[in-house]
């Protein structure tokens, strides 16, 4: 969701530059961040069993399409990461990997309750006490207080939605993960240069296309009223615990921020550092030795007794491991920053694992953008790059889009197609499933 902050309607993306009836599907092509709920008729029973992808990771982003997002993986999700990656499954459909998470699109219908003094703070002391205007008053206050510039419109204020306490959707969004033990944190970020919508005019509804999840843009002009980034910054940051806590990888969007968001997801690990050696340091260390010794996500080491009684050891391989402050793995979706820039992303000391997706339509939009993305992909490491399509419907278009990314990186790194499409599906599932 990186293409809605223009003026004018988007244009729809490029037509796929490539046939994909060579394409590998076969061997299992994994798109890696996308929104098919936000057109739901696309994703009938019979229009999933037609797609050849393997796996799509499906995000949530706002209030409306949340249970949306759970009713699919209900009916298509995986179960068993172990399972999904064994290539003679009899079930070859198409399956889903669910992300829960609140976009920085729509970060100004929350607001945060666990602060001193939060900037919605209607709470009558009894349900017979409610009092119209006042709670009015305290949802204008609250969109004025994270708007830039200050709206002073209240008819627009008050088209908007009451705001939804920063706990409860931390409560949701908790239990949706636990209820799918698979689930990533996602769609969550941060964005300069969005702006919201202009409010729909009075007997303007006819013009909806009702094809699409309600809360979205749905074809609106936009206003001049930005979401503070202070204000995005506190909610990413909050999702960002709570992905730490419950050991889920997260994919994050960033636009027009690259720099702040890099500041604001490396406040989360601060003191979690992972320790940097020396040149001096290795040396003085046995060959390996210092490999993984302050990587929690390294094997245990777990006593077993042979035969002759005596102790042997055993690795135990750990997953899922939670109760950081920070996500254990990092997707920069559509990364759309420079080369240069990825550089502290991919620093040792960082104690998340990052990895950087592209799509089509938002990475290769023009002939800079596109000639740009091939400094990018070259300096992605190998085992950490992935592809997705970023498009609000499955089908065809979606897939031929992806297509195209797997062949363009392939073609970057210097890769065959077959051999990219097994790399980057890899990388999908050490992304996920840890």
């Amino acid at each position: 969701m990186c293409q809605e902050d223009k003026d004018t309607a988007s244009p729809p993306p490029p037509k796929p530059a490539h046939g994909d009836e060579s394409f590998p599907w076969h061997l299992g092509a994994y798109d890696a961040h996308c929104h098919p709920t936000d057109t739901m008729s696309s994703l009938s029973p019979s229009s999933i069993a037609a797609l050849r992808t393997r796996v799509l990771a499906i995000m949530a982003t706002r209030s409306q399409d949340q249970q949306l997002v759970a009713d699919v993986a209900a009916d298509h999700g995986i179960n068993d990461a172990d399972s999904e990656s064994e290539p003679d499954s009899a079930d070859t459909s198409c399956k889903v990997v669910p992300a829960f998470g609140w976009h920085p699109w729509f970060s100004y219908q929350l607001y945060d309750d666990t602060v001193p003094n939060p900037t919605y703070n209607y709470n009558p002391s009894n349900t017979d006490n409610h009092d119209a205007s006042a709670e009015e008053d305290a949802k204008i206050a609250h969109y004025q207080a994270v708007l830039s510039p200050t709206p002073q419109d209240r008819s627009l204020l008050s088209s908007l939605p009451t705001p939804t306490p920063l706990s409860s959707l931390l409560s949701s969004t908790r239990e949706y993960l636990s209820s799918f033990p698979l689930a990533l944190v996602g769609e969550v970020g941060l964005d300069k240069g969005f702006r919201l919508p202009q409010q729909r005019p009075p007997g303007d509804d006819y013009s909806r296309d009702e094809n699409l999840t309600p809360g979205g843009r749905e074809g609106r002009l936009l206003s001049p009223f930005r979401v503070q980034m202070q204000h995005q910054q506190a909610i990413l940051q909050a999702q960002l615990r709570l992905a730490g806590e419950m050991g889920r990888a997260v994919s994050v969007h960033g636009v027009q921020a690259h720099g702040v968001l890099y500041d604001t997801i490396a406040a989360c690990w601060k003191g979690h550092e992972k320790k940097v050696l020396s040149r001096r340091d290795k040396k003085r260390i046995a060959p390996g030795a210092e490999e993984g010794s302050d990587d929690d996500d390294d094997d245990d080491e777990e006593a077993s007794s042979d035969n002759d009684g005596s102790k042997a050891k055993k690795k135990k391989k750990k997953r899922n491991i939670g109760g950081k402050p920070f996500p254990p793995r990092i997707c920069l979706h559509s990364y759309s920053g420079s080369a240069d820039m990825l550089k502290q992303w991919f620093h040792p000391a960082v104690p998340s694992t990052i990895f950087a997706s592209f799509s089509t339509g938002v990475n290769m939009g023009s002939a800079a953008a596109k000639e740009k993305l091939v400094a990018v992909v070259r300096a992605v490491p190998d085992d950490r790059i992935l592809v997705e399509s970023d498009m609000h419907a499955a089908g065809d278009e979606a897939e031929g889009l992806l297509a195209d990314m797997y062949r363009f990186v392939c073609e970057v790194k210097g890769w065959g197609v077959e051999e990219g499409v097994e790399r980057i599906g890899g990388n999908f599932r050490r992304f996920v499933y840890g």
